[in-house]
């Protein structure tokens, strides 16, 4: 059975427009290397992108990507509990909880204790925040037209199955934005050297 995966000299004979850029003082062009071929590189500039201009959509209704994303879920599926919207969406509890405070501090969520474990909460939109939903829905919509017009109508269906299949891909389940963000580990600071202190003068030497 023949191979039909692209070979790596194959894959370095495709041109790729990220392999060098220009900085913004148009002075330094940059060469990103192996990077320019990085799947995850380039997922993450195309996601810097596209936050970029949701932001800017959202603006106006003071929502950020992770707050519509919550209130999208929990519109669609009134009565889940934190836990489940969080793993979801994939951010952490100590994360999530916060996210959830601010929503629920503009009256756009409220929590109610489950029915099947009273130890859990279950979330719901309130008439508020499904007002705001259709609002948002119509700035998604905008936003989302504007990637179409950048990458076509088949571009965009295209991108969507491709994303789509990398779901589970690496065993990712858990790690959220602060995971990807990798920092060294702190270099104990080093010390400075002691002065030695002066031998005690014998009487015999000169003062």
């Amino acid at each position: 059975m023949t191979d039909s995966r692209p070979t790596r000299s194959a894959a370095r004979r495709t041109p790729v427009s990220s392999t060098t850029s220009a900085e913004p003082d148009g002075e330094t062009a940059i060469d990103y290397g192996v990077l320019g071929e990085s799947v995850g590189f380039l997922l993450k500039r195309a996601q810097m992108a596209v936050f970029a201009d949701f932001i800017a959509t959202f603006a106006a209704a003071d929502i950020r990507p992770a707050q519509f994303s919550v209130l999208v879920i929990v519109g669609r599926n009134p009565g889940l509990k934190q836990s489940q919207v969080s793993a979801a969406l994939s951010i952490k509890r100590t994360n999530f909880v916060p996210l959830l405070d601010s929503l629920e501090d503009r009256g756009l969520v409220k929590r109610k204790m489950a029915a099947t474990d009273r130890r859990s909460h279950a979330l719901h939109v309130t008439p508020k925040g499904a007002a705001l939903l259709k609002e948002l829905s119509l700035l998604w919509e905008q936003h989302e037209q504007r990637i179409q017009d950048k990458l076509g109508g088949d571009g965009r269906a295209q991108l969507l199955a491709l994303l789509t299949g990398l779901e589970g891909f690496g065993g990712g389940a858990g790690l959220d934005e602060a995971d990807l963000v990798e920092l060294p580990p702190p270099t104990a600071k080093p010390r400075g050297r002691r002065m030695a202190k002066p031998a005690a003068k014998s009487a015999a030497e000169p003062a």
